[in-house]
């Protein structure tokens, strides 16, 4: 019988062994990825310093005026968005941290999005 019964439990436990293998420095600093029915939320993150150095989101105003949804369309371009303010905040390479979901779908899209935009992944 299964331990972690929910799919969240389930989400929750792939993103912690995920985590033990993958961490973001100052010189190479993790992107992680969360999304839900509504939103998409993209983070780079230093985890030596527990910081956040860029962030985007569907709820931000350069994605509100573009009427960006939680789909494929949307991934494209919140990874265009966070690609365009990490090489602005001097930041050329990043370690992917898809948060425990699968390689697909908007997920995909995203890592996609931000490698066409400067990002090296």
């Amino acid at each position: 019988m299964a331990r972690y019964k929910t799919k969240k439990e389930q989400r929750k436990r792939r993103h912690m062994r995920l985590r033990q293998k993958i961490a973001g420095t100052a010189e190479v600093p993790r992107l992680a990825v969360f999304t839900t029915t509504k939103h998409i939320y993209v983070q780079v993150i230093d985890d030596d310093q527990a910081q956040t150095l860029v962030s985007s989101s569907t709820l931000d105003k350069e994605a509100k005026n573009e009427n960006v949804k939680s789909n494929v369309a949307g991934g494209k371009i919140i990874g265009e968005i966070i690609a365009k303010k990490a090489v602005e905040a001097g930041i050329k390479q990043v370690v992917f941290d898809r948060g425990g979901f699968k390689y697909h779908g908007v997920v995909k899209a995203i890592a996609e999005s931000a490698r066409e935009n400067g990002l090296k992944i």
